[in-house]
């Protein structure tokens, strides 16, 4: 398992409303245990890297389980850098509270999907060669 490097960096964020409007309405869905994950190509020429965004609605828990998921997520969003291809916006929802759970079960719970994550990643692709 890798771990975590870096920092966070704005660029490496879905940052706007509108962005995270467009991912979630036109993004490839790909569903595991505790999150959706909503994958979106852009432009092979955009040169920023994998970006994240994350939606944790009030259903989850008190601000201190939201906040300690979406820690969770962006710390297994650096530690799994190689599954995301540098032409991709990736926004995370989180379905159901992940008290227990730690790093490793989430990177677990996202490897054990990296089939399904390419294959919606190549999906989007088209949309985007198609959509131009």
């Amino acid at each position: 398992m890798a771990e975590p490097r870096g920092r966070f960096p704005a660029a490496q964020r879905v940052r706007k409303r509108p962005e995270f409007q467009q991912i979630q309405g036109t993004g490839r869905r790909v569903s595991t245990p505790h999150f959706v994950l909503l994958l979106k190509a852009r432009s092979p020429e955009d040169t920023r890297g994998a970006r994240l965004g994350i939606t944790v609605s009030r259903k989850v828990g008190n601000a201190v389980v939201r906040n300690r998921a979406k820690r969770l997520i962006r710390e297994a969003f650096r530690a799994t850098r190689s599954l995301w291809p540098r032409d991709a916006d990736l926004v995370v929802i989180v379905k159901r509270p992940t008290a227990d759970a730690k790093l490793a079960d989430v990177i677990a719970e996202w490897m054990a999907r990296d089939k399904a994550i390419d294959r919606a990643i190549r999906e989007s692709r088209k949309d985007w060669q198609r959509d131009r």
